[in-house]
């Protein structure tokens, strides 16, 4: 979008620098990435990022500050997975715009979904310089947020994950992640950190106390970076050497709590001009709270409350579908209006859908803080990367705009 950025980077890209992009990022992770990385990065204005992290602050302060909203919440959280001794707000938010045309020709952000859980902050430090090394690019450009420096950003990282803690007796609790996509991510913190990676299905558990093995010792823990979902433990049957309920001794890094509390469970509840409008699937079937919601069912979608990485989402859902869905769990689902995104990235291939996570670390006692944007390259109806794999020039990639 921001010229003459892009004009210069399609008129200097070669696969030979794409070829090396990966490499580096491969050799950076210690690993080899599974998902698709873009060719390119995106060059956005600073008005835009400006707004995009402004919009995000207020969804989640609108939430937060609604007293109402907190309490009708409590009932997302299931029963078997209520974990005691909860922070008073999430560690880490992220929230996805997509970008809509308006009638005068300008750009304005449209909500995705926001979710209190941590994203790839890893990862994308990492990514953020390789394209501007590996391209040549302007050293003007940064990747950060809210003033932060590669300096100040893993400070406030090492922050909210650790809270000054031993990082012998902090570990990133995830299932199977060897296994896991975001694996180059667990090995940026184990790098930049000093913390331990652990399967979930691993730990022992003895009183209050929970330990992991390394090197012939069982490791206390005192805190936890919590990237396990619920709804994968649940889909894979995965029994575990702790219960959730138990009052364990032991502080989250991302209190699990939060994943539900704010989630696209929050939609119905937000009034702000970026929020497309959704019901909850039960009270369009009890036609309550509908007024506002298009009749045309091309203009709607059915999304589930607690999947990931897009799964599970219908488009323009028919009365069998929707019937088909019991009434005990209509709760569990939204319809949503259904947005037509801009594409706003030019590339070899055409212009192409830019979706901008704005991802928020938010230590124990300090204040929400904008660190670093995501973005996901696509040219189809789904933009996670999983749903691009047979096209070029989409994918993972991040946001770069000039320094002030």
């Amino acid at each position: 979008m921001l010229q003459p950025y892009r004009d210069q980077f399609n008129a200097q890209f070669t696969p030979s620098k794409y070829a090396d992009l990966i490499s580096r990022l491969n050799r950076a992770t210690r690993t080899t990435i599974e998902f698709r990385i873009a060719e390119t990065p995106c060059f956005f204005p600073q008005s835009l990022l400006d707004e995009l992290t402004r919009t995000g602050a207020e969804l989640t302060d609108q939430l937060l500050d609604n007293p109402a909203y907190m309490q009708a919440s409590n009932q997302t959280i299931p029963a078997q997975y209520l974990v005691p001794n909860e922070n008073p707000h999430p560690n880490f938010m992220t929230v996805d715009f997509g970008l809509v045309r308006n009638p005068d020709g300008t750009l304005s952000p449209k909500l995705v979904e926001l979710q209190a859980f941590p994203s790839i902050f890893g990862y994308q430090d990492i990514l953020v310089p390789q394209y501007i090394e590996t391209y040549n690019l302007d050293p003007n450009l940064q990747g950060h947020l809210g003033g932060l420096t590669e300096q100040s950003y893993w400070e406030l990282l090492r922050k909210v994950i650790l809270n000054s803690h031993d990082p012998e007796s902090v570990v990133l609790l995830e299932i199977d992640p060897d296994h896991q996509k975001t694996l180059p991510d667990f090995h940026v913190y184990e790098d930049k950190l000093g913390i331990s990676t652990v399967d979930i299905t691993k730990l022992t558990k003895r009183g209050n106390r929970l330990f992991y093995h390394r090197n012939g010792r069982d490791i206390p823990i005192h805190r936890i970076y919590n990237r396990a979902i619920v709804d994968e433990l649940e889909r894979k049957n995965i029994h575990l050497p702790f219960d959730y309920r138990d009052d364990l001794n032991v502080e989250w890094a991302g209190h699990p709590n939060w994943y539900f509390r704010i989630s696209k469970y929050s939609l119905p509840y937000l009034n702000h001009p970026s929020v497309p409008r959704a019901v909850f699937l039960d009270d369009w079937f009890a036609r309550r709270n509908i007024e506002s919601l298009p009749t045309d069912r091309e203009k709607l979608l059915l999304k589930p409350l607690y999947s990931f990485a897009g799964k599970g989402i219908q488009f323009a859902p028919t009365d069998k579908e929707l019937n088909a869905i019991p009434p005990a769990d209509r709760h569990l689902y939204l319809l949503q209006e259904r947005v037509t995104f801009e594409h706003t990235i030019q590339t070899p291939h055409g212009l192409t859908q830019a979706e901008i996570r704005i991802m928020y670390l938010w230590p124990d006692d300090g204040a929400l803080q904008p660190a670093i944007a995501l973005v996901r390259l696509g040219r189809g109806l789904m933009m996670g990367v999983d749903h691009n794999r047979d096209k070029e020039w989409v994918g993972s990639s991040a946001a770069l705009c000039p320094k002030v």
